[in-house]
């Protein structure tokens, strides 16, 4: 239209609330809130049960940050709780946008909740992340890669492999570095930079680790490395375990399911068609891998054919290459993605804008109307 300009804008939503996991129980705080800050809201964290005084030394840090550059109180809160804080933060309409970070069960619950009152939400939840390793995959970067994506930090990684999809032609070889490997993993403190693997976050972890190797058993898995729980001196806390590989069937019930342990299952393939089916056939998709050397098999990897995960890497594990990224998944992960280039919009309200600097009023679809 003559005489007309239109543009579109972003406004601040206001009130961002983040619920945060013990695994990450800074840096998922770190990168909603001060996005969020950036884009001029202000924002109340429930951060996990399990890690309430990260939250406290968090807060303190920025208080003294906001109090010297004189932004006012109440832009940064934390509120620690159980679930029903979260239940509170969810039901209440004056929170436009809940991001949400943790197991599948609380994100469906946190969607719900949210959505029935037509709020925003930002779900990032489980993984059931997979390596391919393929017959011409340099088997030196990729033992690396399976290693610390199986056992760093436990298995207590969103993004933490969880399963090695191997073709047949090096499957006993990998097998074979696999066990090697895991003969001279160090479990201890982890505040000892010489240990490999930490504890589990407490006692129930434990009792789902040891009911996963139990059901690994019964569905007829074997295993290539037996887990365990340690006892003894240095592990008195009852929550250190001993990293565990099986083989299994990737349809096993328990192979579907996220187990929050050091775990890892080795699968056999023949073709990449069938690797890609299987790598693809779980219901959560955060974070993927191949490792190989031939380009046509990266490149159908990352194509639309290829994997169905959010994060989706070459020649590099499933964790911790995705600093700066847009990081989150599709299908039961919540498909919601935190950082990377245009994560600030979720945080913002977005406005069009039609300015008449004309004499006249035109009519839509010139429609006449004369009074």
């Amino acid at each position: 239209r003559p005489m007309h300009r239109m543009y579109e804008q972003y406004h601040p939503l206001g009130i961002v609330g983040i619920i945060s996991a013990f695994n990450f129980p800074v840096a998922v705080w770190s990168w909603n809130s001060m996005i969020a800050w950036v884009c001029g809201d202000v924002c109340i964290w429930k951060p996990s049960e399990k890690t309430p005084l990260c939250s406290i030394a968090c807060q303190n840090i920025v208080a003294k940050i906001f109090k010297k550059n004189d932004v006012p109180e109440g832009v940064s809160c934390i509120v620690n709780g159980d679930y029903k804080v979260g239940k509170l933060m969810c039901d209440n309409e004056n929170i436009p946008l809940v991001s949400a970070t943790g197991s599948v069960r609380m994100g469906k619950a946190v969607g719900q909740a949210v959505s029935a009152r037509l709020g925003r939400a930002l779900l990032e939840l489980g993984g059931n992340n997979a390596i391919i390793i393929t017959e011409n995959a340099n088997l030196d970067m990729a033992i690396i890669g399976a290693v610390f994506g199986a056992v760093g930090t436990a298995g207590q990684r969103c993004t933490s492999t969880r399963r090695l999809i191997i073709h047949e032609s090096v499957y006993d070889e990998v097998k074979n570095r696999l066990k090697k490997a895991y003969g001279q993993l160090r479990i201890g403190n982890p505040l000892d930079q010489t240990n490999h693997v930490g504890p589990l976050i407490d006692k129930l972890a434990v009792k789902n680790y040891s009911n996963a190797l139990s059901k690994i058993s019964s569905e007829g898995g074997s295993f290539l490395v037996r887990g365990g729980k340690l006892s003894g001196k240095g592990y008195e806390s009852g929550c250190y375990v001993k990293p565990a590989i099986a083989e299994v069937k990737n349809h096993f019930e328990i192979v579907q399911a996220e187990t929050f342990a050091p775990i890892l299952y080795l699968i056999k393939y023949k073709t990449l068609d069938e690797a890609i089916e299987l790598q693809n056939g779980v219901k959560q998709g955060l974070s993927s891998a191949i490792m190989t050397t031939r380009m046509q098999d990266m490149e159908k990897f990352l194509s639309h054919a290829g994997s169905d995960c959010g994060i989706a890497n070459v020649n590099i594990g499933t964790s911790g290459a995705e600093i700066g990224g847009a990081f989150g998944g599709e299908k039961e992960t919540g498909g919601g993605r935190e950082s990377g280039s245009d994560s600030w919009k979720v945080y913002m309200r977005r406005q069009t804008n039609t300015i008449n600097y004309g004499e006249s009023l035109p009519l839509a679809q010139g429609i006449k109307f004369d009074l």
